[in-house]
């Protein structure tokens, strides 16, 4: 009897993602392997025996080991470096996404070093309270809501003290507006399709004078029937930045629905929050990738 051989799929991360992918990818041809990008060390200069895989799911988050593995393995990625490059500058994804007629928070972005009047008429246009921001990070790190100017550039301040203490690689932080108990949305987009989304939210006993919704910091991911403007709005945001697997985070209030950040890394949820396509449109992108290099 003549089998077919499982395609072999690459991904950097051994958590969360990694284990519910595993098993509905496997039942639909496609086996998922981990491939080390940190904690590690990687021979560079002898002869590297070519590893088994045939494609990457996302291009490692620790961009320069990423480099150096991509360049031994020489492998297609469903999302590449550049596609996590674009993702991760928020400030980037914001002009970009502006250009475009798509609906974001009004934003400035600063490229730190700067004066302090710099920063007091960045924000003539904006309104107290706003969110200060750094462009790079991820899972809400450092996200700061200053109510004053006072409270403003007293976070200032201490962004100024750690790029003076650290060789931050990207210094710049955007300073937008804050949207008042607004409704937080992850949706997820895989080839140009939505496939579902869920809705974050602070649990009752920890909400109270708290704002992010982030998962990271104890909010609850809720699968739901997104409306089709949401549905919409996420894709035309795909489309815009070329980016074949993205998270697109929404927030919506007082009749508003912008989009706020993107994530060209999202961790998968459990596939009841998703539609019931969602593993077999995720197959079908990782096939194509790895068929069309």
């Amino acid at each position: 009897m003549n089998l077919q051989r499982m395609l072999q799929l690459a991904v950097s991360t051994n958590a969360e993602t990694f284990e519910r992918i595993c098993e509905p990818l496997a039942a639909r041809g496609i086996e998922t392997g981990h491939l080390q990008a940190k904690q590690r060390s990687i021979n560079l200069t002898d002869d590297v025996p070519t590893d088994r895989f045939d494609v990457g799911f996302v291009f490692p988050g620790r961009l320069m080991e990423g480099t150096a593995i991509n360049t031994l393995q020489t492998l297609p990625w469903v999302n590449s470096r550049e596609d996590v490059l674009t993702s991760r500058n928020k400030g980037g994804v914001i002009a970009a996404l502006s250009a475009a007629d798509i609906p974001v928070p009004k934003s400035v972005m600063i490229s730190n070093p700067v004066d302090e009047t710099v920063v007091t008429e960045a924000v003539v246009d904006l309104s107290f309270p706003v969110v200060v921001k750094p462009n790079s990070a991820t899972r809400g790190v450092g996200v700061a809501k200053a109510a004053d100017m006072d409270s403003l550039l007293g976070i200032v301040d201490y962004l100024n003290l750690i790029h003076d203490y650290r060789a931050t690689g990207d210094k710049s932080y955007l300073i937008q507006e804050f949207l008042p108990a607004a409704r937080d949305y992850r949706v997820m987009v895989v080839g140009g399709e939505c496939v579902g989304g869920v809705e974050r939210r602070l649990p009752e006993e920890l909400a109270d004078g708290r704002w992010k919704h982030n998962v990271h910091r104890g909010a609850e991911a809720r699968g739901l029937e997104l409306p089709a403007g949401h549905r919409r709005l996420a894709e035309r945001v795909a489309a815009e930045l070329g980016i074949p697997y993205l998270g697109v985070d929404l927030l919506e209030t007082d009749g508003r629905l912008v989009v706020n950040e993107t994530n060209a890394r999202p961790t998968i949820d459990a596939a009841s929050k998703y539609d019931d396509g969602f593993y077999d449109r995720l197959a079908e992108v990782i096939k194509r990738t790895a068929e069309d290099s």
